[in-house]
């Protein structure tokens, strides 16, 4: 047994759209970036969405731009970059429904890999995926709340990030057997610097229960992380193989990090590569570190919270004027306070996801200015940019 092991963990992967059919290209990722990705002993990579040939299920209120699946041929690049884990934990997995589901665990088979945080029954989306290097490394994958639909005993589906004493279970029992435990969580809003108190809070709960590291998908941008002692949260690590013009409506897009985690039995590091899609050709290249990658401690959080609450504010208007531009092309400030304080909007768990009724106080905190007090001139200028800027 290896008494030292290091992984990668990529951004979201998503084969339709403006990259349908690019893994046929061979040109794909650049030869650095493949290089990296071949450097760790396991890759741990993000599937958003179903590996199936069924169609799309239609929702009700669903908007057939946001589903996402993939044809099954798309599994020849995952064998190509040499994953060997894929995290199946997101709010597309159901995309194809429950034959979708099935489909992707025939295809995991076929490709002799380990799924995460999903399954055909809450049984499969609890089951860890466990390492035994380093002193043993356990990992179970966790979505959020309503739209990573919740596995049962007979529904196929995601293991819940608001089942705290599953979880709790969970983390438990990969801490009898092994030194470290990673959370892979797909939660958070979309399109934001810095996590919302809510989402904070819940990452740092899994801390409290025995895990060492969350990593954090979903918001389809890079964010920030925040170390502990002997602990870490990297919040969000943006797009890999993944673009569409919903997308392309918002700041950011374009850039992902991959994250390497370097692991003894006693200590670890890890190491941040950043990515870009050049856009000219849909091809993945290396690209700079995001300048919100970086380390933002609770008191910096704290005085940059609302100066972040604003920035979504703004990107939130900017993807309802994408999404329903009968409707809110020409809002007005009450309209968007209107929406934001529907009790029944879409896609709002209080207190859990999309909750603007906590977001929205949060961002007229800005006008009182205390996030000038913060020494992290970078990532200031970094959410400034996006408040002051028409994303065109």
């Amino acid at each position: 047994m290896k008494g030292e092991t290091s992984l990668i963990f990529t951004g979201d992967i998503g084969f339709d759209k403006y990259m349908d059919k690019k893994w046929e290209d061979p040109d794909l990722v650049s030869q650095e970036v493949l290089s990296f990705l071949h450097s760790a002993d396991h890759l741990i990579i993000n599937v958003e969405g179903p590996l199936s040939k069924q169609d799309k299920v239609k929702r009700e209120n669903g908007v057939v731009a946001l589903t996402h699946s993939m044809d099954p041929a798309a599994t020849s690049f995952f064998q190509k970059i040499g994953a060997d884990v894929w995290n199946i934990c997101n709010n597309h997995i159901m995309d194809a429904g429950p034959d979708g589901m099935a489909d992707t665990l025939t295809e995991a088979l076929k490709c002799h890999v380990k799924t995460l945080g999903a399954g055909m029954n809450i049984r499969e989306a609890v089951r860890p995926v466990i390492f035994p290097e380093a002193g043993g490394i356990g990992m179970i994958g966790v979505g959020y709340q309503r739209a990573c639909r919740k596995a049962t005993e007979e529904i196929p589906g995601c293991f819940s990030w608001s089942d705290m004493d599953l979880i709790q279970e969970a983390i438990h029992e990969i801490k009898k057997t092994c030194r470290w435990c990673i959370v892979v969580a797909h939660g958070g809003e979309e399109f934001t610097a810095l996590p919302s108190p809510y989402t904070r809070q819940r990452y740092m709960d899994y801390l409290s229960m025995g895990a060492d590291i969350v990593v954090g998908h979903h918001p389809h941008v890079p964010m920030n992380y925040e170390t502990f002692p002997g602990k870490a949260i990297f919040y969000s690590l943006g797009n890999f193989v993944f673009d569409t013009d919903y997308q392309r409506s918002q700041f950011n897009t374009e850039f992902g990090l991959f994250i390497k985690l370097h692991f003894t039995e006693s200590a670890f590091s890890f190491e941040p590569f950043g990515i870009e899609i050049d856009r000219n050709v849909d091809h993945i290249v290396k690209g700079e570190i995001s300048p919100i990658f970086t380390d933002i401690q609770e008191d910096e959080y704290k005085l940059l919270l609302p100066l972040a609450a604003k920035m979504f504010i703004e990107n939130t208007k900017r993807q309802l004027r994408y999404l329903k531009p009968d409707v809110f092309a020409n809002a007005t400030d009450e309209d968007f306070y209107q929406n934001f304080y529907e009790p029944l909007r879409s896609g709002r768990v209080p207190g859990e996801v999309l909750d603007f009724q906590i977001i929205y106080p949060l961002s007229l905190e800005e006008e009182k200015k205390e996030w000038k007090k913060s020494r992290l001139e970078a990532v200031k200028e970094f959410m400034l940019k996006q408040i002051q800027e028409e994303k065109r």
